[in-house]
């Protein structure tokens, strides 16, 4: 049976890390390469980071219906994960691990029930502008953007199985680790009570109150007018 990990965060909070030492570290897990009409940045190739395509071709794949969802990005860039991948994991034995956003995952969550969705969220408000600025790829009107978007993606923190916090690198991998080697031995019949009992640290139900400050600090901002 192929599982299906959904893992989102908003923009700066190191998905992309994360999902990169997940990869480097866990077997058998087939990534989903996103497809996205916006341009290439910095040392970014077609078919590793995304698949570039032209708006024409994106709307083509979806009259086609190719996705497994696929959404408008501040009305600009349509991104979308091909169904592909998921035929690609089923034939090969393994997981696929989907890197999306608040609005795929709602749409992949709608399709597969069963799948496990981890949401990944920065220390806090000011670290997270940190992070985006020491980027030094937007603009600061596309800072602030990406900020607000931040504030409404994290509402949706309890749609969520499992929260992670990302605040220390290597425990924040370690806790990812755990919870997908934990569901996929869970699901295969054979729980491992050590690697569940870490998961079970970052179940929604057992966070909840680590993440009010987080929540409070992109909450106080909104309120102060962005202040």
């Amino acid at each position: 049976m192929t599982n299906v990990f959904i893992i989102s965060a908003p923009s700066g909070s190191g998905k992309s890390t994360l999902v990169d030492k997940l990869r480097e570290q866990v077997p058998n897990l087939e990534f989903s390469i996103s497809y996205t009409t916006r341009k290439p940045r910095g040392a970014e190739e077609n078919g590793r980071e995304y698949f570039f395509v032209s708006r024409e071709q994106f709307e083509e794949m979806i009259r086609s219906n190719e996705f497994l969802e696929y959404a408008r990005v501040f009305e600009v860039d349509y991104y979308g994960t091909a169904r592909r991948f998921l035929h690609k994991a089923q034939e090969d034995g393994k997981d696929l691990l989907l890197d999306i956003d608040v609005q795929g995952a709602a749409q992949i969550r709608l399709q597969i029930p069963g799948a496990v969705s981890i949401f990944i969220l920065p220390p806090n408000r000011s670290e997270l502008e940190q992070r985006l600025r020491s980027r030094g790829q937007d603009s600061e009107e596309k800072i602030e953007r990406r900020l607000e978007t931040a504030r409404r993606e994290i509402e949706n923190y309890q749609k969520y199985d499992y929260i992670l916090v990302n605040d220390r690198l290597d425990e924040s991998v370690e806790g990812l680790k755990a919870v997908v080697l934990s569901e996929r031995l869970r699901r295969s019949g054979q729980p491992d009570r050590g690697l569940g009992a870490r998961a079970e640290m970052y179940r929604l139900e057992n966070v909840r109150e680590r993440l009010q400050p987080i929540l409070q600090s992109f909450r106080e901002v909104a309120a102060s007018g962005g202040k």
